[in-house]
C-alpha cells in the first residue's frame, strides 16, 4: 500500500481542534530503531517513552500532544533515536540547533537529513590538541617510566582558562588508531562535546604497563596475588597530578579532579577515588574487574563533599558482571561513611560486550554527567 502523506495531513488538520499539537517528522536515513522528542518539556530525556513517535511510513513519524497538555512558553526540542549519541544532524553532518515552536495546535512539519552514530562523525577543527608530556615520565614509587599524554582542548592555546581534568588508565587504548583491540576515539568524542558545547576538558593519559598491566592495577593481595595498586595511586596522587598541575591551566580542586578506566583500569580507578577521596571527586568507572577485589574497605570519616561516580556495565560481558556493579553500587550507598554525599549513575546495557567499542560510547555521557550535567541539548 502506497502511504498519502497529504491525505495524512488533512486528517490531522480535521482532527487539531479536538487535539493539540501534532509534529510531523520526515527524514533521509531511517532504520528500525525508534524515534524519540526530547526538549524542555521532559528535561530533556532521550528516551521517554512518553514521547516515543509513531512510524507511519518509510521515513514518516508523527507526534500528538494531548489536548490539556502543559505547554512551556516557548517549545524546545530535538530528534534522538533514543539517545544523545544518535542525535539528528544537518545534511553536511553539523549540528542542528534546538527546534522551537509557540504554537498549542495545529502540524508543525519537521525534517532530519541524517543522525549520530556513536556520537560520530566529528569536526576536525574541533579535534584535542594531543601533546606526549613524556616518553619516558619517571614513576619513582614503581623504579620504571611510562608514555603519559596529555588531550588539551582545542582551543587551549587561544583562551586563558582554567579546565577540570580527568586522568585516564590504559592509553594505548583511547585514541590509537592502531590500538590492536579498537581504540575508545576519546579523540574523536571530545571533539563532538566541543562542537555541541557540553564543556571543555584536559584529559591525562596514562599508558599501561604492557605484560605488568595486570600487576600494576592490581591493589594489595587478591586472587590474582600481589599488586603494586597502591604504589601506581601514589604515583598518579603525590607525583603525576602535581606535575600536570604545575603545567597546564587545571582546576586543581577534588570537585574538577576525575580518574577513570576500564576493566583493572576501572578497578585500581575505584580505590585511587575510594583512599585518597580528597582528591578525586568524579569516577568513571567502566566495566570494573570486581571478582578480583569483592571485599574492598569503603572508609572515609572526613567531609570531602559530594563524590561522583558513573558506573556503567554491559550485559553481554559475564554473566556475573550486572551483579557485581549492582552490588558494589549497594554496598556503597549503604556504607556508613557515605552519609549521602555519594551520587552514582548506574548505566547498563544488556546488549554490551567487554570491549573499547561500548566504553566509546559511554564516554562522552558520563564526562557529562560527572563535570557539566547539561540537560539542553
Amino acid at each position: 500500500m502506497i502511504f498519502d502523506q497529504t491525505h495524512f495531513s488533512e486528517d490531522l488538520m480535521a482532527t487539531k481542534i479536538k487535539t493539540g499539537l501534532h509534529i510531523i517528522l520526515t527524514t533521509d536515513e531511517d532504520d528500525s530503531r525508534p524515534v524519540y522528542i526530547s526538549g524542555n518539556f521532559n528535561n530533556w530525556l532521550t528516551q521517554d517513552k512518553e514521547f516515543v513517535m509513531e512510524k507511519v511510513g518509510a521515513g514518516l513519524y508523527h507526534y500528538k500532544f494531548t489536548h490539556d497538555f502543559d505547554y512551556p512558553e516557548t517549545l524546545l526540542y530535538k530528534f534522538t533515536k533514543g539517545d544523545w549519541s544518535a542525535v539528528e544532524i544537518g545534511a553536511n553532518e553539523e549540528r542542528t540547533e534546538n527546534r522551537s515552536t509557540s504554537k498549542h495546535t495545529g502540524i508543525q512539519k519537521e525534517h532530519v537529513f541524517r543522525w549520530r552514530k556513536n556520537w560520530l562523525p566529528f569536526k576536525p577543527n574541533f579535534l584535542p590538541q594531543i601533546q606526549l608530556i613524556s616518553d619516558e615520565f619517571e614513576i619513582p614509587q614503581l623504579n620504571t617510566t611510562r608514555k603519559v599524554w596529555a588531550l588539551l582542548p582545542h582551543d587551549y592555546d587561544f583562551s586563558n582558562e582554567n579546565y577540570p581534568v580527568m586522568y585516564l588508565q590504559d592509553a594505548q587504548n583511547l585514541f590509537n588508531e592502531n590500538a590492536e583491540y579498537g581504540n575508545w576515539e576519546i579523540d574523536k568524542k571530545l571533539a563532538v562535546m566541543s562542537e555541541y558545547k557540553v564543556g571543555k576538558i584536559i584529559v591525562i593519559a596514562v599508558e599501561h604497563a604492557e605484560e605488568d598491566r595486570v600487576r600494576e592495577y592490581n591493589v594489595g593481595k587478591t586472587v590474582l596475588g600481589k599488586g603494586q595498586g597502591k604504589k601506581y595511586i601514589k604515583f598518579l596522587v603525590e607525583t603525576l597530578k602535581p606535575y600536570v598541575d604545575s603545567n597546564f591551566r587545571t582546576k586543581t580542586e577534588r570537585e574538577f579532579t576525575g580518574i577513570g578506566g576500564s576493566s583493572m583500569g576501572a578497578l585500581v580507578s575505584i580505590f585511587s577515588g575510594l583512599r585518597y577521596p580528597e582528591v578525586f571527586g568524579k569516577l568513571m568507572i567502566f566495566s570494573p574487574s570486581l571478582w578480583v577485589a569483592p571485599k574492598m574497605k569503603i572508609k572515609n570519616d572526613k567531609d570531602f563533599g559530594d563524590t561522583k561516580i558513573y558506573l556503567y556495565a554491559g550485559g553481554d560481558e559475564s554473566e556475573t558482571m550486572i551483579e557485581h556493579v549492582e552490588t558494589f553500587k549497594n554496598r556503597i550507598l549503604e556504607s556508613e561513611f557515605v552519609d549521602d554525599k555519594m551520587k552514582i549513575n548506574l548505566s547498563i546495557n544488556k546488549l554490551g560486550k567487554h570491549n573499547e567499542t561500548y566504553w566509546s560510547d559511554e564516554f562522552p555521557k558520563a564526562i557529562e554527567w560527572l563535570f557539566f550535567n547539561t540537560k539542553d541539548n
